[in-house]
């Protein structure tokens, strides 16, 4: 039977008996059969107690604690590093509240000290016009992201992207907010979480024009080939801000599977189609909203809504007449 024993935060078996054919013969007895005592960071022979090896490494995780706080804190490192911040999370801020690391207030004579340190820590961190036109891109970017309800994932996705763009010289004599949005626009699609260009353009103050214009320079310059986006990639958001069930989404995902088998998607918008169908699944659901519910989520005229209507009713077998 084995007792367990703590060394550095770990459990450890003691002692540890390895039976191996590999495992070098003991010098003494000819014995192939180890103990492992991880306490004393020894390896012996498990018949005769001959030490065979000693100071062994440690492969575990090294769990440290520098105060009482972090004794119960399983934390190896500190934050990640990130796309979205200008130097990456690699430096370090001072604080702003004249207290030193115990908690008591800095002397009068010391915090002029403090603020020139402050500044100049402010000053190195953005350096040059390129970091401090990088910083203002990557803060509008966040800030754009948080108004769409974009993951963490994809606003990384987005940051390299525009932090790409800025290597290859692209930016220039192209507005920042401009390229921050087409950056947002390209990561959304690229991860199959579509935006459409009304909203970026209503949290970018910039034109449709323009966002998809700066779309289609940084495809081509950065090489990024995209697919046409699918109407079911737009159903969950749409359903979960109208407030429709599962089931809603799975028959509107549904229909748009056989209305393109019927070839009734080709060369119409996305956003139409998957408006539309959501608007027949709610029908046949009996969780029915109205086109003009629809069309303001989506972004649409009611009108849209109709045609398509029209022409999926027409073509697509639905199994029920409407």
């Amino acid at each position: 039977m084995t007792t367990k024993t703590t060394y550095n935060s770990r459990q450890f078996s003691q002692p540890d008996l390895l039976n191996d054919n590999q495992v070098e013969q003991c010098p003494i007895c000819k014995s192939t059969e180890r103990t492992v005592d991880s306490r004393k960071a020894e390896v012996t022979c498990a018949k005769c107690g001959c030490v065979l090896e000693e100071n062994i490494v440690d492969s575990g995780p090294e769990w440290r604690a520098f105060d009482h706080e972090q004794r119960d804190k399983r934390a190896r490192t500190g934050a990640p590093l990130t796309y979205t911040i200008s130097d990456r999370g690699l430096s370090t801020t001072i604080d702003n509240r004249n207290k030193d690391s115990n908690g008591r207030n800095i002397p009068e004579y010391n915090q002029a000290q403090m603020r020139r340190l402050r500044k100049w820590n402010k000053r190195l961190r953005i350096s040059n016009a390129g970091e401090r036109n990088l910083a203002f891109a990557l803060s509008e970017l966040d800030r754009e992201s948080s108004s769409l309800g974009i993951p963490r994932s994809i606003r990384e996705d987005a940051s390299l992207i525009y932090r790409s763009a800025a290597s290859m010289k692209l930016i220039r004599g192209r507005s920042i907010e401009s390229m921050v949005a087409s950056s947002i626009y390209m990561a959304c699609r690229r991860n199959n979480v579509p935006r459409t260009l009304d909203e970026m353009s209503e949290v970018s103050n910039i034109s449709k024009k323009q966002i998809g214009k700066n779309y289609r320079f940084l495809s081509r310059e950065l090489k990024i080939k995209l697919r046409p986006t699918s109407p079911s990639d737009y159903i969950p958001r749409f359903a979960s801000k109208l407030g429709l069930s599962g089931e809603v989404q799975s028959k509107a995902i549904e229909i748009i599977s056989k209305a393109k088998n019927c070839g009734v998607l080709n060369g119409k918008g996305p956003t139409g189609i998957a408006a539309t169908a959501l608007y027949i699944s709610s029908i046949l659901l009996g969780e029915r909203k109205t086109q003009r519910d629809i069309a303001e989520i989506a972004g649409i005229t009611e009108v849209t809504i109709r045609n398509r209507y029209k022409e999926i009713s027409e073509q697509v077998d639905l199994g029920v007449t409407l």
